[in-house]
C-alpha cells in the first residue's frame, strides 16, 4: 500500500487514513492507496464497516494543482480518480467519510463517493474548481445535485464558495456533525450503520427534480453567471454538467462532465487562472530576504490622517486585532473620519458580515487623537495624508523625533519617492512604503515599497503584516508611481488620448469592460477623484520632457471643478445613487478643447481602444521588469489583478501579452510608434524577448535573472 495511505482497525471497524501533508492533496499514490485499502477491507470478514479520514489538520483539500498546471497531454487527473470513487461506492462494507478542516474539489468528490459523511462543526466543504477555470472532473457535478439538490449544486459549482458544516448538514451533503473527537465519533457512527443497507450516492435521484421544475432554475443560473461572471467559460460549463445529471443516467452524465472538464482544463482561461494561483504564492518569495529573517513584532499602530485612506487603513488594522491611534489636525476632520468608519461598520453589520458586538469591538480598537501623544509606543506608524512631498517630509521629521527606536515608519504614498521621504529622518532603514488601495478595508492588494536603505527586517515585517491583514503583499522598488501607478499612467494616458482623438468617453470605458476590466479607465478616474492625478501631475510637471504630447482634457476638467464622483461631475455626471450618466456638457467642453488644440478627429474602433490601453500597460511593465522594480512578471500580474480590476481569467497584463504572443504585441507597439510618436518606443526587454521567441514568464527563469 502507498506510504501516503494507512489501513488500521479498531476491532470490527477499519480506518483508512490519508497522510499527504500539508493538505492531503490527491497526488499520485493517494487514490491508488485508497483503492488498495478498499480491496483489503472487502476481503476481511472481520470488518463490518470502514472510516476514511485525513491525517493532520484537514481531510482532503483538493486535487494536486501542480498536476493541472503541467497541462500534460495524458488523461486529466479527474478522469483518473473516477474509477477509485466507484470502487468506494461499490464497497461491500459501508464507507463512512470523516471530515475535518476542508473537503474541497477532489476532496468533496472523494467524500461524496462514500455511503455516509460525518464532520466536525468547524469543517467546510466546497467545489472551488471554477476559481481555476475548470469544473469538477470526478463526478462532482453528478453526485452533488443528488445529495444537495440542483439549486445548491449550481450555486456551489458556479461560485466556488465553501459551505460550512451546519449548512452542509441542512443541504444533505453530510449526515451528522460530530461533537468531540472526530475519529471516535466516526467509528461509533460506523457501528450504528454497519448492518444497514449502504446508500450509493449515484443511485439517489429523488433530489434531481424534473424538466419542468428545473428549467427556470437553469435559466436563472445562466442569466446570473452572464451578469456576474462575464465571459467566463467554467461557470457555464458547470451548469451544463449539472443539467446533464438531471437528464442522463449517471454514467452518461459523467462522460458529459469529463468532456466539459477537459474543454475547460485546456482553455486559455484555465491556464491563466492556474498561473494566478501559483503567482499569488510566489510573491512572498524574496531572493535576498532569508526565511529566517527576524520579524519585528507589530502589536500596536498609529495612522496619520483620517481621510478616506487613513480611515480605511485604521479599519484594516483594527480588524486584524491591532489597536490603532488615528490622528487628524482638527476635530471636524477627525469626526468626519470616525463617522465614516462607524458607517462602514454599520453597513457590515446590516449585511451580516459582522455581529454587532464584533463590529463594536473593532471600532473600539481605534482611538482618535489630535496630537502625537501615544505615538512613542507604536510599533508601526502609517502616514496617510494627501500626495504632497513637503507635508510628508514634515510629518516624518516629527515621527523621527517622537517614535521609539525600531518603530516601522511607513508612508501610504501612491507615487512619491520613499527615499526622499526617508531622507527626512535619521533612520532611513526603518522607512518603507505601504501603499494600500482604496477602499483599504476592501481591496486585497498591498504594494510594499522598499527604499534603498530599508532594512531586511523591516521588509520581512511588512510582508508578514500583509498576511496578518489578509492582504496580498507584493514587494516593489522605489520609482515614480512604483509598479501599479507607474503602469497605470500610460494606460490612462492612452484612454484620454483616444477621447481627444474622437472616441466617445463611454466607448473607451465599454471597450475595456468588455475586455473584462472591472471598470473603464475614465470611470476609474472619476471614482478615485480626478484631482488626485491632477495634483500628482503638477508635482512632477518639471520632469516632463518638453515637446512630448501630454493629454490635456482631464486637467481641463479639473480646472472646471469637475473632480468626478465627489463633485457630482467629471468625465460623467452622477445621480443621487452615484450612477454614471453620459454628460453632454463634458462632451461639448472636450470638443471645444480639441478644436482649440487642433487635434485631428476620426472614428476609433474597440480593437484600437483595447490595444492602445493594454499595450501601453504592458510596454511600461516591460521597462519596470528590466529596471528591476518588480521581481517577476507574475508579481506585476498579481498587482493588477488585486489592485486595478484586471480580469483574473486573462491572467494579468504580462501573462495576457504572453498569450497574445510578444511578436504580435511588439508589432502593434511599433505600429503605434509610427502613428503616435516616441511615447510608444518599445521597451528593450519586450524587443529582446520577442526577437528570441520567449515570454515574460520565461524571463527570470534564465541567466537573465541571475545577471540582474
Amino acid at each position: 500500500m502507498s506510504d501516503l495511505v494507512q489501513l488500521t482497525k479498531q476491532n470490527d471497524i477499519a480506518v483508512i487514513t490519508i497522510n499527504n501533508p500539508p493538505v492531503n492533496a490527491l497526488s499520485p499514490g493517494v487514490p491508488e492507496g485508497v483503492a488498495e485499502a478498499i480491496d483489503q477491507i472487502n476481503k476481511d470478514d472481520s470488518v463490518k464497516a470502514a472510516v476514511l479520514i485525513g491525517g493532520g489538520r484537514t481531510f482532503v483539500a483538493g486535487a494536486d494543482i501542480k498536476e493541472f498546471g503541467k497541462l500534460t497531454s495524458g488523461k486529466p487527473r479527474g478522469a483518473g480518480l473516477l474509477p477509485v470513487l466507484l470502487k468506494i461506492e461499490d464497497s461491500k462494507k459501508p464507507m463512512i467519510v470523516a471530515i475535518h478542516g476542508t473537503a474541497f474539489g477532489g476532496g468533496l468528490e472523494l467524500a461524496m463517493s462514500g455511503h455516509y459523511r460525518v464532520a466536525v462543526a468547524s469543517a467546510q466543504v466546497g467545489q472551488p474548481e471554477v476559481k481555476l477555470g475548470i469544473i469538477p472532473g470526478a463526478a462532482g457535478t453528478q453526485r452533488l445535485p443528488r445529495l444537495a439538490g440542483v439549486q445548491t449544486a449550481i450555486e456551489m459549482c458556479t461560485t466556488g464558495n465553501p459551505v460550512k458544516a451546519a449548512d452542509a448538514l441542512k443541504f444533505g451533503i453530510i449526515d451528522k456533525i460530530i461533537d468531540g473527537d472526530l475519529l471516535a465519533g466516526a467509528v461509533a457512527f460506523a457501528r450504528e450503520v454497519a448492518d444497514k443497507p449502504a446508500p450509493k450516492t449515484r443511485e439517489r435521484n429523488e433530489k434531481l427534480g424534473n424538466a419542468l421544475e428545473n428549467a427556470p432554475i437553469f435559466s436563472a443560473a445562466r442569466d446570473t453567471v452572464a451578469k456576474k461572471q462575464r465571459g467566463l467559460k467554467a461557470p457555464m460549463a458547470a451548469i451544463e454538467a449539472i443539467e446533464a445529471s438531471t437528464k442522463m443516467p449517471f454514467d452518461q452524465g459523467c462522460q458529459q462532465e469529463e468532456k466539459l472538464f477537459i474543454d475547460c482544463l485546456f482553455s486559455d482561461q484555465s491556464k491563466s487562472l492556474i498561473h494566478v494561483f501559483f503567482s499569488e504564492r510566489e510573491v512572498s518569495k524574496i531572493p535576498d530576504i532569508p526565511k529566517d529573517t527576524p520579524l519585528i513584532p507589530i502589536k500596536s499602530a498609529a495612522v496619520v490622517g483620517a481621510g478616506t485612506m487613513g480611515g480605511g487603513i485604521a479599519m484594516v488594522l483594527a480588524n486584524a486585532g491591532i489597536p490603532v491611534l488615528l490622528k487628524e489636525t482638527d476635530q471636524a476632520a477627525l469626526d468626519r473620519g470616525l463617522n465614516t468608519i462607524k458607517s462602514n461598520y454599520d453597513t457590515s453589520v446590516k449585511r451580516g458580515r459582522f455581529a454587532p458586538e464584533a463590529a463594536a469591538e473593532r471600532f473600539n480598537r481605534i482611538k482618535p487623537t489630535l496630537s502625537y501623544d501615544g505615538f512613542a509606543g507604536a510599533d508601526l506608524v502609517i502616514e496617510a495624508v494627501f500626495e504632497g512631498m513637503a507635508l510628508k517630509k514634515e510629518i516624518f521629521q516629527q515621527l523621527d523625533k517622537i517614535c521609539k527606536p525600531g518603530t516601522i515608519l511607513a508612508s501610504n504614498t501612491s507615487t512619491l519617492s520613499i527615499d526622499e521621504i526617508a531622507g527626512a529622518t535619521k533612520r532611513p532603514e526603518s522607512v518603507i512604503g505601504l501603499h494600500f488601495f482604496s477602499p483599504a478595508n476592501v481591496m486585497r492588494l498591498l504594494e510594499i515599497v522598499r527604499g534603498k536603505a530599508t532594512s531586511k527586517e523591516v521588509i520581512a515585517a511588512a510582508m508578514n503584516l500583509a498576511k496578518t491583514l489578509g492582504k496580498v503583499g507584493v514587494l516593489v522598488g522605489n520609482c515614480r508611481g512604483f509598479v501599479g501607478n507607474r503602469m497605470f499612467g500610460p494606460y490612462r494616458r492612452e484612454a484620454q488620448f483616444l477621447v481627444e482623438e474622437g472616441a466617445a468617453i463611454e466607448s473607451v470605458d465599454k471597450a475595456m469592460t468588455d475586455f473584462g476590466m472591472a471598470m473603464g479607465p475614465l470611470a476609474v478616474g472619476d471614482l478615485a477623484g480626478l484631482d488626485v492625478g491632477w495634483r500628482i501631475r503638477k508635482e512632477y510637471r518639471h520632469l516632463e520632457k518638453p515637446g512630448v504630447r501630454q493629454p490635456f482634457a482631464e486637467d481641463n476638467l479639473c480646472e472646471q471643478g469637475r473632480f468626478g464622483q465627489k463633485t457630482g461631475a467629471g468625465w460623467y455626471t452622477y445621480d443621487e445613487n452615484r450612477r454614471a450618466v453620459n454628460d453632454p456638457e463634458a462632451v461639448a467642453l472636450i470638443k471645444k478643447w480639441v478644436s482649440d488644440a487642433g487635434t485631428p478627429q476620426r472614428q476609433i474602433n474597440a480593437e484600437e481602444i483595447t490595444d492602445r490601453c493594454l499595450y501601453a500597460l504592458v510596454n511600461e511593465g516591460a521597462r519596470i521588469l528590466e529596471e528591476g522594480y518588480a521581481l517577476r512578471a507574475s508579481d506585476i500580474d498579481i498587482i493588477y489583478l488585486n489592485g486595478y480590476g484586471f480580469p483574473a481569467h486573462r491572467g494579468g497584463p504580462m501573462w495576457y501579452a504572453d498569450t497574445v504572443g510578444l511578436k504580435k504585441v511588439l508589432a502593434r507597439i511599433e505600429e503605434f510608434r509610427r502613428q503616435h510618436g516616441e511615447l510608444w518606443e518599445p521597451a528593450p526587454l519586450l524587443k529582446q524577448l520577442a526577437d528570441q521567441g520567449k515570454t515574460f514568464a520565461d524571463w527570470g527563469k534564465t541567466e537573465t535573472a541571475a545577471a540582474r
